[in-house]
């Protein structure tokens, strides 16, 4: 009996990469731009989309929506020009995370897996971000970005709409597994029933990832073969 395809998502910042800030500074020069601050110094951007971002930082700073709204836009074409100038500043050297090249390589090389990114960057801010270290994007045959959803948990469904539309390919929530370092990646599939795997490479540990409901945390993703079939599951 042939096993059902996987659609494995993988969050970006913190999981597949380190960016050393780069999309902080970015968005923090497009604010001040557009709207004359950044909103609160203490604000944490992970496990956001990034008109989240915007929109949680402009409240605070006392504008009202229809205000933040007029503006997103011309914040987001701000903030790509930014990000690209610094992921190619002199002395900057954005990273690979461990065992990422290892897992994606292993993964791409199954039939019954489908990669595809599910991460609150624009589209144009993730694929600027993977090819700083060398990743191709068009690896990853299916996206969903901050760009189609301001919402986290809605992104899950674009995925599986797009896997339909681009592919083909019919996919059961069960048969999704969401890959990131946060607790908005672990709880944003449970919508469709999607599997949640937690990476802690970034600020969160893997106790707390296991709290949230991650059905797997591993430290980093450099146990490949434990990696993968924790993904794929159990051969029939």
């Amino acid at each position: 009996m042939r096993r059902p395809v996987k659609l494995v998502l993988f969050d970006i910042d913190g999981t597949l990469v380190w960016t050393d800030g780069a999309g902080r500074r970015a968005i923090h020069h497009a604010l001040t731009e557009v709207f004359g601050g950044t909103g609160p110094a203490d604000y944490r951007f992970d496990g956001k989309t990034d008109p989240q971002i915007v929109r949680d930082l402009m409240r605070t700073a006392g504008h009202g929506d229809g205000h933040i709204d007029a503006r997103m836009q011309a914040v987001f074409d701000l903030y790509l020009q930014r990000l690209r100038a610094e992921l190619r500043a002199p002395g900057y050297r954005p990273r690979v995370l461990s065992g990422v090249y290892d897992v994606l390589d292993a993964l791409e090389s199954r039939a019954d897996v489908v990669l595809g990114l599910l991460t609150g960057n624009l589209a144009a801010g993730a694929r600027a971000k993977l090819e700083s270290v060398g990743i191709d994007p068009d690896r990853f045959r299916v996206g969903a970005f901050g760009s189609d959803h301001e919402d986290r948990p809605s992104l899950p469904e674009v995925a599986r709409q797009r896997a339909r539309e681009r592919l083909g390919l019919e996919v059961a929530g069960r048969d999704m597994v969401i890959i990131g370092d946060t607790p908005s990646d672990v709880a944003c599939g449970r919508a469709v029933g999607a599997r949640a795997i937690g990476v802690a490479t970034g600020r969160y540990s893997v106790d707390e990832l296991r709290r949230h409901g991650a059905a797997a945390v591993f430290s980093d993703l450099s146990e490949t073969a434990a990696v993968v079939a924790e993904i794929v599951g159990p051969r029939d």
